[in-house]
């Protein structure tokens, strides 16, 4: 593990996340010349970390040069290198990805598994990149540090909720009761729309504020800032606002909360919002560039399993159709009439 240990607690974060085989930061040098290996963590020890490694060469030179993202699936080593390893000891990486910093760098994964990143990891890498963006710009680095280890701590048990709960009304509350535990919100919901563009639906809460006897509720598509994400299928962060006891979150309902802080953020299903996670706090609220890293990766874990109990359904719907082909190709009636004559 090479950096500082911010960087290097991010690093081992990726690894994980992309069960990766190395991760490496480089970020611009401290001397304004060039670049510099900021933090590397790996499973193995090949990284090169001599002082005076500048990283001008292979692909990590190209990406540096370009600020273009890359995802290579199946990786070529005649034909490229990675440019942080020594030669000899690159012959095993099989796949490659990587993510420019905003203010300079390039974030890098590899694997030595073919086929390892998928265009939704490609997008995971880019919330991490962003983090890491919003780092260096940040005075109070210490600060966000301190919420790393935790968040990677939550987001490890949002990801084994699939494997707890099969019924979708536990997962999905239980999912928003460890969102609003891990980030200090009083409340969150999950709303959902059927796709006709009228309305959307609050199905669960972590507090009982709209769903008398554990009803789900239909809104209106333009109520609230919940309603503006779906239209507009981006997120809303307001971690200081004044009361706005009927207006803020889902719009003009009776016996809403004066909420003063909120974050709702958009659930895609097959390019489409479809969804929205909805969390509020009594009090203003500073939603760094840590939490708002978190509560995305969260999201897109939440819209991958949506999207696989999508296509679940539609191939167990499918499926009990497939017996009509099992016995070569199905004869058609006008097939028969003509035999017949």
């Amino acid at each position: 593990m090479v950096g500082s240990t911010v960087e290097s607690h991010i690093l081992c974060i990726v690894c994980s996340v992309f069960d990766a085989y190395s991760a490496v930061l480089f970020l611009p040098a401290e001397d304004g010349d060039g670049f510099r290996l900021a933090a590397s963590f790996s499973l193995g020890d090949e990284i090169i970390t001599d002082e005076d490694f500048r990283p001008d060469k292979g692909l990590v030179g190209w990406l540096l040069r370009s600020h273009e993202p890359l995802r290579l699936t199946s990786f070529d080593r005649t034909k490229n290198s990675v440019g942080y390893y020594r030669h000899e000891d690159e012959a095993g990486i099989k796949a490659f990805m990587a993510f420019p910093i905003a203010t300079g760098g390039v974030l890098c994964v590899d694997s030595k598994r073919e086929y390892s990143f998928s265009e939704k990891d490609q997008k995971m890498l880019h919330l991490f990149a962003d983090l890491i963006s919003g780092m260096q710009r940040e005075k109070g680095v210490s600060a966000i540090a301190g919420n790393i280890p935790r968040y990677f701590v939550e987001f490890n048990v949002l990801r084994d909720l699939r494997n707890r709960y099969k019924r979708w009304p536990q997962y999905i509350l239980n999912f928003v009761r460890t969102l609003a535990e891990a980030t200090g919100f009083d409340y969150c919901a999950f709303a959902s729309t059927d796709g006709s563009g009228e309305t959307y639906r609050v199905e669960c809460e972590t507090r009982r504020i709209l769903m008398d006897g554990g009803q789900s509720v239909e809104l209106p598509l333009g109520s609230g800032l919940t309603g503006w994400v779906f239209r507009n299928e981006q997120p809303v962060f307001a971690g200081e606002m004044e009361a706005a006891p009927a207006t803020m979150l889902f719009g003009r309902q009776v016996n809403m909360p004066d909420f003063q802080a909120a974050a709702c953020l958009p659930v895609t299903i097959s390019r489409s919002t479809r969804a929205v996670i909805c969390l509020a706090h009594m009090e203003p609220m500073d939603i760094d560039e840590a939490m708002r890293s978190f509560l995305l990766q969260c999201v897109d874990h939440l819209g991958m399993h949506l999207e696989n109990l999508y296509l679940q359904t539609r191939l167990n719907h499918l499926l009990p159709q497939a017996h009509l082909h099992r016995n070569g190709a199905p004869v058609f009636e006008t097939e028969k009439n003509d035999d017949e004559e």
